[in-house]
């Protein structure tokens, strides 16, 4: 199992599927905007630090729990606003996988992503190698 915490200043808010799209000779372009760039060199420079030595083979369970910055909070609260958890993990296991931490993030087959409102900021992670049996 890998565990480890990643302090951040703030939880970064935008999600992978903020992307921008212009036309160009009427096609479609999409294209990534300076905050899902800077999201995603955050994400990947401190991921970074925890990548395995060899990337992770079989089934994988990932659960990563969300701590955004919320003044006069006395302790762990739900976060019922956005981004939606599915939308926030998404640029997340991207840079795991570019990254190495496993061949394809369809390997990750059982995922638990929580947010809160927490004192201390920053995205818990912990990953599970399982069983080829359920």
């Amino acid at each position: 199992m890998i565990e480890f915490f990643i302090p951040l200043e703030s939880v970064p808010k935008i999600t992978h599927q903020m992307k921008r799209v212009k036309v160009h000779n009427g096609k479609p372009i999409f294209y990534e905007s300076d905050e899902l760039k800077a999201a995603r060199s955050l994400f990947e420079s401190r991921l970074s630090k925890h990548v395995p030595d060899k990337p992770i083979k079989g089934p994988i369970r990932l659960i990563t729990k969300w701590c955004f910055d919320k003044p006069n909070c006395a302790g762990p609260e739900w976060k019922t606003t956005k981004p939606d958890t599915d939308n926030m993990i998404k640029l997340f296991k991207d840079c795991m996988t570019k990254l190495n931490y496993w061949h394809d993030d369809a390997q990750v087959c059982s995922e638990i992503t929580e947010k809160y409102w927490n004192p201390i900021t920053g995205i818990y992670v912990q990953i599970e190698e399982l069983d080829d049996v359920l």
